[in-house]
């Protein structure tokens, strides 16, 4: 249940709220995660933004049904700055605890390649089937929070560009597609929207077979919908899909606020 925990939590933060262009911009948001349409986990979210410089904190713990086999709860948090239309990173860290067992992964980043990553605990001996990782491995990357943050110049070109994402473990690629437009409303937001399909490549940082990567890759149906928030050029996820071997995980931004 920790791992999957642990992918939900990367998973909620992909609807942070963009800012403005103009000064300094906080938000705060809550977040609801489902599985087969049951709740599991919820979150709330708080961002910073200043000119090109990010900063964004969130908590989020198991909820509904989940409580009853599972007390996990945890924090993610980054920080970066936005270098025209990429988005460069330069502190990642997600911690969660399950009952009295705990897990921290920290990375650092300097122009967009990674100078330093901490796992506690450390990561066990690897046997012959892992891939490893290398330092070209770890360049032009960012981490699963930052990469949520796309800016491009309309919504008809948030997709059509491929992601690489380090999570201080596992190096992989999100390539998207467009797939459709629409409109949405949340509690303090409405607009509309682009759907990118989604297709998962796992690059370095993991192990030959895994049943669960390998479903990912092949055979799992993902789309993430973004939608513009303000005039920022900024765009933010306000829903996403994933599908696992045993059923649909669906995250589903409930309430977005400007709270300076």
């Amino acid at each position: 249940m920790a791992g999957l925990f642990q992918a939900l939590l990367v998973a909620l933060v992909v609807t942070v709220p963009a800012p403005r262009k103009e000064g300094l911009q906080s938000f705060s948001a809550d977040y609801s995660v489902t599985f087969l349409g049951i709740p599991v986990a919820h979150s709330r979210f708080n961002s910073t933004f200043e000119r090109n410089s990010f900063s964004v904190k969130g908590v989020a713990s198991a909820a509904g049904l989940a409580q009853l086999f599972d007390d996990t709860q945890g924090s993610v948090s980054a920080s970066g700055r936005f270098a025209g239309r990429q988005t460069q990173p330069t502190a990642f860290r997600v911690d969660y605890t399950e009952g009295k067992k705990s897990k921290m992964t920290s990375i650092r980043f300097k122009g967009g390649s990674v100078t330093k990553t901490e796992n506690v605990p450390p990561p066990k001996k690897r046997g012959k089937d892992w891939v490893p990782l290398s330092n070209a491995h770890l360049r032009t990357v960012t981490d699963p929070l930052s990469a949520t943050l796309v800016r491009a110049d309309s919504l008809g070109d948030v997709c059509g560009r491929t992601i690489k994402i380090y999570d201080g473990e596992l190096r992989f690629d999100l390539t998207l597609t467009h797939e459709s437009t629409g409109s949405m409303a949340i509690d303090g937001w409405e607009g509309e929207t682009v759907t990118c399909s989604v297709r998962f490549k796992p690059v370095a940082g993991y192990r030959k077979g895994r049943k669960a990567l390998d479903y990912l890759k092949n055979r799992s149906r993902m789309t993430i919908t973004f939608a513009p928030l303000g005039t920022t050029g900024v765009y933010g996820p306000v829903r996403a899909t994933v599908g696992t071997q045993i059923g649909t995980i669906t995250v589903q931004a409930r309430r977005f606020e400007a709270t300076k």
